[in-house]
């Protein structure tokens, strides 16, 4: 089964680091975002990547095509017959990966549409955003899907929250407590890892302009064709220099909940 990332946006919420690389290239710790979203799957035994390019999307297929050289020991003999001898094994050995030109300005449901050729004869696939890690047991994802039998499930997480939160006593006036950064309580939001039926390929279209989350899941949901699998653990998306510097700060603590490898 094939894994399908978006990696095309722009990123402008996260102009610091997107003005220079696509916001998949952004890191945590010394690799990209991507990397580590790759990792996840690939500890779940799925390592066929279809990455959907678009802005700066050069970028990483230089990083993947000079993998060896940006993650290994190299002895290099120079002269009439050159020596490369890389010294490091590394578990990503077994990935193929698709690096397909989506379109600068094209939206998700129309990159979608652009790689269905890179499905083959696959009645399901993976699909999931460049930009956001979480704890996620992809297996038993694909079990839910299956399990339903609709045309995609998609993960609802329940998003972190962006402010303080604060507990007020009956006198509304003093403060009983403050979480800094408390998780949403309410409602689910898409965190991506989703699976899909190769029939979601009949709710779109080539016209670079419609959105998967807008048109076509609307339909789907009118159809009853969507599923939503509860992610209860740690998610959290890179849209921000915060966000981005939370995740780094995370990983570097040695305690990342991601880390499934």
């Amino acid at each position: 089964m094939k894994v399908v990332i978006l990696c095309g946006g722009k990123g402008t919420r996260l102009r610091e680091e997107t003005e220079y690389r696509p916001k998949p290239m952004v890191p945590i710790g010394n690799r990209p975002i991507l990397w580590h979203i790759m990792k996840s799957y690939a500890s779940y035994g799925y390592n066929d990547f279809v990455l959907c390019l678009g802005y700066k999307g050069e970028m990483i297929k230089d990083y993947f095509r000079n993998y060896l050289w940006n993650t290994c020991d190299v002895t290099m003999g120079l002269g009439h017959n050159p020596l490369v001898k890389f010294h490091n094994r590394h578990n990503e050995e077994e990935w193929r990966i698709t690096l397909a030109d989506t379109g600068q300005d094209s939206m998700t449901a129309h990159r979608i549409w652009q790689i269905k050729k890179y499905i083959g004869s696959d009645d399901t696939f993976l699909l999931t955003y460049g930009d956001g890690v979480g704890e996620v047991n992809i297996n038993d994802l694909v079990k839910f899907h299956k399990r339903e039998k609709r045309i995609c499930t998609i993960t609802g997480v329940r998003p972190p929250g962006r402010f303080g939160e604060l507990e007020v006593a009956e006198d509304n006036i003093t403060v009983k407590g403050f979480n800094e950064k408390p998780q949403v309580e309410g409602g689910f939001i898409n965190g991506g890892y989703m699976v899909c039926n190769r029939a979601i390929f009949d709710y779109l279209s080539d016209d670079p302009t419609i959105m998967l989350e807008q048109e076509p899941m609307k339909k789907m949901v009118e159809n009853k064709q969507l599923s939503v699998y509860k992610a209860e653990g740690f998610w959290q998306c890179m849209d921000t220099f915060a966000e981005m510097s939370l995740l780094n700060k995370i990983w570097n603590s040695g305690a990342a909940p991601w880390k499934v490898w």
